[in-house]
């Protein structure tokens, strides 16, 4: 299950998705109030929040299947606060340009006040038309959830959080960061990846934030050897000796 960061949509994923198919299934689901999937009323604009509803989804959208999760940015961070929820169901976790875990108060501060400025001033009306749908998830993304989402992951108690949510994690989980990336530098991908005994590390040296979409096919040929590594790509005796016993399908999902 591939998890967009702040402003994008579940199409973020789709040359990835093509990769990968058919030996793995990928789900891309725009995170509610984001793409097209609106935010409902009861949902609360919080990491938190979005990993409450991120566990329900993947039990409802996967049944007994084996799930791997992955996150992209921020939402490497709802996948961390939904890992816990998914027991036994979670086989193993992906974290695309996703770290942190090391509060700047002055870098936050300014992401905030970019983020902000650009929620405030974005013109809405442009998203809805047709030569403007590749832009359009940042232009119409719901107010609520971008501000709430923008403000928790840059909170002080919000980022400290994260070390300790990598820490209990009980599943492989491979960490990929990108050399170019100016949004999340490879520095802090390794300093939160760290944080768990069963990680991996790797670097996509000429990559920027978005590997997924610029360079797919090596982007998908890291993830797909980490999952025959790890037994994940095999049938439901070895994925029991990476997880937790129970029964499954020789398929996971990605």
């Amino acid at each position: 299950m591939g998890l967009h960061g702040w402003l994008l949509s579940g199409r973020l994923w789709e040359p990835l998705r093509r990769e990968l198919e058919p030996r793995w299934q990928l789900w891309c689901p725009d995170l509610p109030g984001f793409g097209d999937r609106p935010r409902p009323r009861g949902l609360q604009p919080s990491l938190a929040g979005y990993g409450r509803w991120l566990a329900d989804a993947v039990i409802a959208e996967a049944g007994d299947r084996p799930v791997v999760l992955m996150g992209h940015s921020l939402g490497g961070s709802i996948a961390l606060h939904a890992a816990p929820r998914l027991a036994e169901r979670l086989v193993g976790l992906v974290q695309v340009a996703a770290g942190g875990g090391v509060y700047q108060p002055r870098a936050f501060a300014r992401v905030r006040l970019g983020g902000a400025t650009f929620l405030r001033w974005r013109p809405g009306w442009l998203g809805e038309l047709p030569a403007a749908q590749a832009i359009r998830s940042p232009l119409v993304a719901d107010l609520r959830a971008a501000r709430g989402l923008l403000a928790c992951s840059t909170h002080r108690g919000a980022v400290r959080q994260l070390p300790a949510l990598v820490h209990g994690l009980t599943v492989p989980n491979l960490w990929i960061a990108g050399g170019r990336d100016t949004v999340m530098q490879a520095r802090y991908v390794r300093h939160l990846a760290g944080y768990s005994p069963l990680h991996r590390y790797e670097l996509l040296a000429e990559a920027g934030h978005l590997p997924m979409r610029q360079m797919p096919d090596r982007l998908a040929a890291v993830i797909g050897s980490w999952l025959e590594e790890e037994g994940l790509a095999s049938g439901a005796a070895d994925v029991q000796r990476v997880a937790s016993p129970f029964s499954c399908s020789s398929a996971s999902w990605a």
